[in-house]
Order: C-alpha cells, then structure tokens, then sequence
C-alpha cells in the first residue's frame, strides 16, 4: 500500500504544503488555513508541521534548546516556545511580562509574531492526536547532510544545496508547482524537508529532540527529523 504523508511550512500569506507518496514527489499545495491541507488530506498517514506544537506550564522546551545545538550556524533558526500561558495574552507586551515571570526571561517579537499560526494548529493537534506532529526543516536537512548546513535557507547557494539533498533522498522538486510555485522558494523546501521526515515518521524510522520527548498532560512533546 503506497505510504501517503504531507508536509507543511508557514509562510506569510497561510501555509505552504508538499505530499509525498512512497517517499517522492506527489503535488505542492497552496492554502490560507492549516485547516484546509487537513481537511484535504485523506489518506495521509501522518503530516508534519513546521509549527510548534506543545507547550510546558511552566518553562522552556527542551526541544527547542537540543535542537538549535545541532545546527552550527543555523541555531538561530529555532526559536524556544515559551510556556503556555504566555500564548493566551492577547497583546505583546502582556506576553513579555508573563513569559518574564515564568522563566526568567523575555519574549521575542519574531516568536510572538508566529501566535496565531501557532494557536490554529495546536487547537488541530489537540483534535486529531496522531495526524500532526511537529518537524523543523533545518533539523531535516541537518539529518539528510550529515552536518550543519553551511549557507541560509535564503542564499542562492542555500536553496540549491537543499534542493540537491532532498533529490538525493528521493524528492526531485519540479520546475513548475503550479498555483503553490507562487510560494517563496524557501517555505517550498522546508515544506518539502518537513514531508521528509513525515515519511519517516510514517515508516517508524524518525528521532526526536529530546529522545524520549517530553509529556504534558499525556502528550508528547518533540521535533522530529
């Protein structure tokens, strides 16, 4: 039975998605909403997020910190999820003041900026326990390569070192994507980065940060790669 997964990166105008079956190539995928790649996934066994999902009452991940320390000079591309309750502040600067008195230490902009990406797909997490998991496209292609990724997602010399891993490990990206090729060419690779790993999630081959992950409340709380 062919091994059906997708993958799935935020970027500013909604979400960026790349199935794969079999672990190659199937379709890209444009939507406003996490909800609609959900809804129009029947069949795929799992479907990674490039979106943290989880968090503790009351500290840092752990997830975030062992993740970042694998990356060498792309660190700064994982951000560490503060505790739930600063997500349910309404503005930032009430954010900063709870996250400051819960761990220490202050919020960034760029993580607040991600709130409400973050609150849609944790409610959809919380819903279909199982369908989604949480992947981070660095930590992917740090897998696929071996090593820390030596130029950002961004450069000319990044993308097309991550285009040529994801071909050497099955997923040959076409030249034309359709409605989904209007996506920044980086979302495209980490969402493609993302259904890497979502198909070894699928087939039982996948690691996580930290190994086992943490539990809150009976759920697991990990990136996979």
């Amino acid at each position: 039975m062919s091994i059906h997964v997708i993958g799935v990166d935020a970027y500013a105008l909604g979400w960026v998605g790349v199935e794969l079956r079999d672990g190659q190539f199937g379709r890209a995928m444009l939507a406003s909403t996490l909800y609609e790649i959900v809804a129009g996934s029947s069949g795929a066994a799992v479907i990674g997020v490039d979106i943290p999902l989880g968090m503790l009452p009351d500290r840092w991940r752990a997830a975030d910190s062992l993740a970042a320390d694998q990356l060498g000079p792309r660190r700064s591309s994982v951000f560490r999820v503060p505790p739930r309750a600063v997500w349910q502040e309404a503005d930032f600067t009430a954010a900063n003041r709870v996250c400051r008195e819960l761990t220490g230490a202050g919020l960034s902009r760029q993580s607040w900026a991600l709130r409400p990406k973050l609150l849609e797909a944790n409610a959809i997490w919380e819903r279909h326990p199982g369908l989604l998991f949480e992947a981070h496209p660095e930590v992917s292609f740090r897998e696929m390569s071996g090593e820390p990724l030596a130029y950002a997602k961004k450069t000319w010399t990044g993308q097309a070192r991550r285009r040529e891993l994801l071909a050497k490990h099955g997923i040959v990206l076409p030249d034309h994507l359709g409605p989904a090729g209007q996506a920044p060419p980086d979302d495209i690779l980490d969402a493609a980065a993302v259904a890497w790993s979502a198909h070894r999630m699928a087939t039982g081959t996948a690691h996580s940060h930290p190994s086992p992950p943490e539990e809150n409340e009976g759920a697991a709380i990990a990136i996979w790669y």
